[in-house]
């Protein structure tokens, strides 16, 4: 998950920061595609067919900095440039994969390269954060989501950042909080980086490095599962999530009602998560059995793909009472039926073994992802005998900020693994 941007100052500099990086990087980022690698494939025109899961459809260029101009990108963020050792060339990956009951589609993605360290490369699986517009996820550029990927292409490895299903250049609406299916995207990412790197004469090892942010986070926790699994056709290194939502149904929703989440904050997911999930479960047949008028006129359109979350939060409420019929806000202080369901099925992220070092990045001032998602996550994976570090970025670290402080911690810790 990621914030609404409208709720604190520090979060409002964040972003005007941020968009003065994403100028530089369009500045600076323009590169001609080489004839041999320029053909996108749009989703209308994508053709799968019965092709394998991972199958690399096309590969597409979108960016370049040098040293220097990645370092004063994240610079321009606020955070700490002392891993950035190479500058990074950025390719936007088309590739086969299914949608949430196993039929073929598309799914694109970001693929990063250093410009320079080994010729063979280990890879990085970095999965960003909440996003409501399709061309804000990272292989699209019109957001903050490439940071990340940015910052570990430029510490020397390679990275592969799925856009999920939806978005980007992928085609039907985000199935938001569905773990599964970002989990899948996100291992045919991998497939498709590992072609793609053959193709443009930097192989990868099979060796990967899982991260990733809010949603990410949780996205990450369970794709190392999955990449854990026998036969999957990768080495789990590490995994260090950053302030994921573990625990739906003993932290972040009851943060709802009791206030640790911020109400602004509260309305904009629940209203994503509720349109996304509607279209997967049956949650509702009518929006206006959740949602107060005027606001279930509006909900499901609001949530399509072409609307920024600035947008969506100016066309909602400011608290779940004012959003939630009676019923329904009951349903999110007590989860039930269909709800709870949902809620369960996406809440056992961190309910296994790893066998590779963990850790736990997060903020205790932290009112999107509240720090008790996190203490939770730390506390499953002690029942299975795994005791993961949890590095709290202080009293003063909000969600950006906790990724902010995290990211370049994570580098360096990868860089010691």
């Amino acid at each position: 998950m990621t914030h609404t941007r409208m709720q604190t100052a520090s979060t409002k500099r964040w972003l005007r920061r941020g968009a003065a990086a994403v100028a530089l990087a369009a500045v600076l980022g323009g590169i001609a595609a080489p004839a041999a690698l320029a053909a996108p494939t749009t989703p209308a025109a994508a053709s799968h067919g019965t092709a394998a899961r991972g199958t690399l459809l096309s590969v597409t260029p979108v960016g370049s900095l040098d040293r220097a101009g990645v370092a004063a990108y994240l610079s321009g963020l606020g955070m700490d440039a002392g891993t950035v050792r190479y500058g990074i060339t950025a390719y936007r990956l088309t590739y086969a994969t299914v949608d949430p009951q196993g039929r073929p589609t598309t799914a694109t993605g970001l693929f990063v390269l250093p410009q320079g360290g080994p010729h063979r490369l280990d890879l990085v699986s970095d999965t960003h954060g909440t996003t409501t517009h399709r061309n804000a996820a990272p292989s699209g550029g019109a957001g903050y989501n490439r940071f990340t990927p940015y910052l570990h292409a430029a510490s020397g490895r390679a990275v592969a950042a799925p856009d999920y299903l939806g978005l980007g250049g992928g085609p039907g609406f985000h199935p938001y909080m569905d773990t599964a299916s970002s989990v899948t995207a996100s291992v045919d990412m991998l497939r498709a980086a590992r072609t793609a790197g053959d193709r443009l004469g930097r192989p990868v090892t099979r060796d990967v490095y899982a991260t990733g942010f809010s949603q990410g986070g949780q996205v990450a926790m369970a794709l190392g599962r999955e990449l854990s699994r026998p036969g999957s056709g990768f080495r789990l290194r590490a995994l260090a999530p950053m302030a994921g939502p573990y625990d739906l149904t003993g932290s972040e929703i009851p943060g709802i009602t009791d206030g640790r989440v911020a109400p602004r904050t509260a309305v904009f997911y629940l209203t994503y998560a509720l349109t996304a999930q509607n279209r997967l479960h049956p949650l509702y047949k009518d929006p206006a059995e959740v949602f107060r008028a005027p606001y279930a006129q509006a909900v499901e359109s609001l949530f399509d793909g072409s609307h920024h979350e600035e947008e969506i939060v100016a066309a909602l409420p400011a608290t779940p009472q004012e959003l939630l019929t009676p019923e329904w806000y009951e349903n999110i202080r007590a989860p039930h039926g269909e709800l709870l369901d949902f809620l369960k099925a996406n809440d056992d992220a961190c309910d296994w073994k790893p066998v590779v070092p963990v850790r736990l990045y997060t903020g205790a001032a932290d009112t999107d992802v509240p720090i008790a998602n996190t203490r939770a996550c730390a506390a499953d994976l002690a029942r299975h005998g795994v005791r993961a570090r949890v590095v709290d970025q202080g009293p003063d670290a909000d969600h950006f900020t906790t990724a902010i402080r995290s990211a370049p911690q994570v580098a360096r810790w990868f860089d010691s693994v």
